[in-house]
């Protein structure tokens, strides 16, 4: 029995790393807007809250922007494709 080798390329590995990490980070940041949005429908939030929510997810997804950027990589590249299940990620 042989072994064989895996020939990895740090570059690579590092980016696939980040495009992982920013997927979970742009799963959960829509999570969390979904959830603001139906608090706000349901008008549990003061005002000043519904404006701190929105600052603070504009604020998130300016900074998603500019890592994704930074790293190469496009919105297209965090959403996993699950088979038939679809993808993780709805489609805007």
């Amino acid at each position: 029995m042989t072994a064989e080798r895996v020939d990895l390329d740090a570059d690579t590995v590092g980016r696939d790393l980040v495009a992982l990490v920013l997927t979970v980070v742009e799963l959960l940041r829509q999570l969390m807007e979904r959830q603001a949005i139906r608090r706000i429908d349901q008008g549990d939030l003061t005002d000043d809250q519904v404006e701190r929510i929105g600052r603070t997810l504009m604020l998130l997804d300016e900074r998603m922007t500019e890592l994704r950027d930074h790293h190469g990589l496009s919105p297209e590249d965090l959403n996993l494709d699950l088979g038939p299940l679809g993808t993780l990620l709805p489609c805007d």
